[in-house]
């Protein structure tokens, strides 16, 4: 009969068995310390060096990119508004005087020279992508028209994103 207590005793939950020899003599603690879960803050910190490197390399590659675009923009549009002067030349014998402006490729000129043959040419005038008017010269100091935009800071001459980006480029 004594392999029964041995079998009674292993089939017993461990409350109900008591404590362990080791913790009855004090040896071992009940319930070891666990470590909390999460992250220290020498990781935090690696991390949070790691992503500062990558933003400083990759944030101005990213608005060289924004700058880029833009002037691309301003050719586009610039080219799409010397089509639409040269299909007004066509129409009407001549360009629109620097007075009537880009205006007169949406709405037909009051002042000055009618054009005899008007017709819209453009739904509505773009802006320059830094939201400014595009210019425009009749006569043109760099060809017969000049429409132009003067950059990123809206002045005469630059250079970079502040340079002029015009019809003669």
């Amino acid at each position: 009969m004594t392999a029964l207590p041995f079998i009674a005793r292993r089939s017993m939950p461990s409350a109900a068995r008591g404590p362990s020899p080791a913790v009855a003599r004090g040896l071992a603690l009940p319930n070891p310390p666990r470590r909390a879960a999460g992250f220290t803050l020498i990781e935090l910190l690696v991390v949070l060096v790691i992503i500062g490197v990558l933003g400083a390399l990759i944030v101005p590659n990213l608005f060289s990119s924004l700058d880029d675009a833009r002037g691309t923009a301003a050719r586009t549009d610039i080219k799409t508004l010397v089509e639409s002067l040269k299909r007004y030349k066509i129409d009407n014998q001549r360009y629109p005087t620097a007075e009537q402006g880009l205006d007169s490729l949406v709405r037909k000129p009051a002042a000055g020279p009618t054009p005899p043959n008007w017709k819209p040419y453009l739904d509505k005038l773009p802006a320059d992508p830094w939201g400014r008017p595009y210019q425009f010269l009749n006569p043109g100091v760099n060809g017969e028209i000049d429409v132009f935009s003067f950059g990123a800071d809206g002045q005469p001459g630059g250079e970079g994103i502040n340079a002029d980006i015009g019809s003669w480029q």
